[in-house]
């Protein structure tokens, strides 16, 4: 059994995370341009160094984690860049999201198709990928398309890569309860 599905939980809390902030997005758009900053920032950076502990898990294991390495980097790195500059303008924050948005969403295709004979249920984080580049290309194909447009972009985001980690995360669950089962026997 891989790491991933052995830790299902930090997938689930991924999840979790995700459509919190997506829910926060739609239901204070007009939360003020620093709070934004420093939520995005704060998911960012948690986003990212969850993905670091998948990396460490399964490097221990002897498995790939290459990509999820890279993804913890670009979470990181979006989330202390945002907290280094919290004055940033609109459209620098709204770029940010847009490289993290594809850069990250490129890195979790890869882990999907690097996943597929390992895992079932993997086409879920690369339609997260999937998602995740069409937030970063929306992003700047439309940044004059006003804050509040942006800010539920975002929520819509998060919300929908959140139900996707859930899904991911509860059907690892579900293989690692199997496996547990089957080792017992």
């Amino acid at each position: 059994m891989n790491a991933l599905a052995r830790n299902w939980w930090a997938v689930v809390l991924r999840g979790v995370l995700a459509i919190a902030f997506g829910l926060i997005a739609f239901f204070y758009p007009t939360l003020t341009l620093p709070l934004l900053v420093l939520l995005f920032g704060a998911y960012a950076l948690v986003d990212g160094v969850f993905a670091f502990l998948a990396a460490m898990r399964a490097a221990a294991r002897h498995e790939r984690w290459g990509a999820f390495i890279l993804e913890g980097i670009s979470g990181v790195a979006a989330g202390i860049l945002t907290f280094v500059w919290p004055a940033m303008t609109a459209l620098v924050l709204l770029y940010l999201i847009a490289a993290w948005a594809v850069i990250t969403g490129i890195f979790e295709i890869v882990a999907a198709i690097r996943l597929r004979k390992e895992i079932a249920g993997e086409w879920m984080l690369g339609l997260g990928g999937l998602a995740s580049i069409v937030l970063g290309v929306l992003l700047v194909v439309y940044p004059s398309s006003g804050a509040l447009v942006v800010i539920w972009i975002i929520g819509l985001y998060a919300i929908l890569f959140g139900v996707l980690l859930l899904g991911l995360g509860l059907r690892l669950r579900g293989m690692a309860g199997a496996a547990a089962v089957q080792k017992a026997l």
